[in-house]
């Protein structure tokens, strides 16, 4: 760490860049996959799970998944230090506390995910979905006195999330804390609008899944990533959504991987007391 800053390298950017392009990687993949699944070429529709199953079989597989899980878990890091050291300077409104509160639920995501690439590697765990991981947190919230609100406020919050990232991409607001000029701007501006409005429809339908799981009071209605997109897959037409859908996935990797780039990190205020 000393090395790095005596350099003038922050070690909290390099953490936070490499954990985009990590990031992005999974979300290519996952596009990518539910691209086939839309033209008839996979088997069902796919999660980050599935993405990080696909690395492993590749050749040197272990080591590629390995260095991906190495990459969330630094962009677990990179969320903790927004949420909790308050990277960005969001500061203590309601809405910086929203969102320093988001972060670190992607933090918790990140570090799971990265958790799982590790039992695929090490062969401690068969590679599941998703979906049924998301139903067992619910049965487990559902067994407490109050857990059908508890349940009903995860879907709000998640169905919330999903129209901010529509939102955000129907009003091209992406480009935050990012410095690209030329001909790449344009090009970052369309990836990240088509991201983040795939990425809110999914996330919109995630929360659907609990609202309906927590009126219900069944687990069963809950479904993840995977099982939104197989929803979008099986309406009329179901294969045109999905591969708008797919692009748009794969649009928000490439967006994200760009971030590793071109995302202005400036972690100078907090990095001494780290």
């Amino acid at each position: 760490m000393a090395k790095l800053r005596s350099q003038n390298i922050d070690p909290v950017e390099v953490l936070a860049r490499i954990g985009y392009a990590a990031r992005g990687l999974v979300y290519t993949i996952v596009g990518w996959l539910a691209v086939l699944a839309a033209l008839g070429g996979a088997a069902r529709a796919p999660d980050s799970k599935t993405a990080l199953s696909a690395i492993l079989t590749q050749p040197f597989g272990a080591v590629l998944l390995g260095l991906v899980a190495a990459g969330l878990v630094c962009f677990a890091i990179w969320r903790i230090a927004q949420a909790a050291l308050d990277a960005d300077r969001l500061g203590t409104t309601t809405k910086g506390l929203v969102r320093r509160v988001g972060f670190a639920v992607s933090a918790i995501i990140n570090a799971g995910l990265a958790f799982s690439a590790v039992q695929m590697i090490m062969r401690t765990s068969a590679v599941g979905g998703g979906d049924s991981a998301a139903r067992d947190w619910t049965a487990y919230l559902l067994s407490f006195q109050f857990g059908q609100i508890l349940v009903g406020v995860v879907g709000v919050v998640v169905f919330a999330a999903g129209g901010a990232n529509a939102w955000k991409g129907y009003k091209g607001r992406v480009m935050d804390r990012v410095t690209a000029d030329g001909q790449v701007e344009p090009w970052l501006v369309r990836l990240g609008r088509a991201g983040y409005l795939a990425r809110g429809l999914v996330f919109a339908l995630i929360g659907g899944f609990f609202i309906s799981a927590a009126y219900q009071a069944r687990a069963s209605e809950v479904q993840g990533l995977a099982g939104a997109l197989r929803t979008l897959q099986e309406q009329p037409y179901g294969w045109a959504l999905l591969l708008v859908t797919a692009l748009g996935l794969f649009a928000f990797g490439a967006f994200q991987i760009a971030l590793a780039r071109y995302r202005r990190i400036n972690p100078t205020g907090f990095t001494a007391s780290v």
